[in-house]
C-alpha cells in the first residue's frame, strides 16, 4: 500500500511532538494475515459516524450564493478576446456587465457581480 502522504523516516522538530513522542510509538508494518483481516470502514464504523462526516464537509467552503453564474462555452472572434483578455485578471466580469449593459438589463450594485 503506498502512503497518500509522506511518510517521516526519522523525527523532526516542529511537527507538534516530541522526540519522546516520536520514539515511543512502536507502529511495524503491517503482515500479511493482518491485512486480509481488515474490513471497510462501512462494515466497522456506525452510519452515524458518516452521517456526521458528510454533515461537516457540508459545512466547509464558501456559502452558497443567492444567484450564481452559468458556465457556458462560447466562440468570440480573436480580436474581441484580445480586447478583454488584454483588460486583466478580472476581463470575464468585464465582459458580463458589458453584455448585461447591451441586453438592458439592470447592473449588479454589490461591488463585484454575483456568482
Amino acid at each position: 500500500m503506498t502512503a497518500k502522504y509522506p511518510v517521516k523516516q526519522d523525527f523532526q522538530p516542529g511537527y507538534g511532538y516530541s522526540k519522546e513522542d516520536w520514539d515511543s510509538i512502536d507502529s511495524p508494518e503491517l503482515t500479511d494475515e493482518e491485512m486480509a483481516r481488515l474490513r471497510p470502514a462501512r462494515e466497522v464504523l456506525p452510519s452515524g459516524f458518516f452521517e456526521a462526516v458528510n454533515e461537516s464537509r457540508k459545512a466547509r467552503g464558501r456559502p452558497p450564493m443567492q444567484q450564481t453564474k452559468k458556465s457556458v462555452t462560447i466562440r468570440l472572434d480573436a480580436d474581441l478576446y484580445e480586447h478583454y483578455k488584454a483588460k486583466g485578471d478580472r476581463w470575464q466580469t468585464q465582459m458580463n456587465n458589458d453584455l448585461r449593459k447591451l441586453a438592458g438589463l439592470k447592473a449588479y450594485s454589490g461591488g463585484r457581480s454575483p456568482g
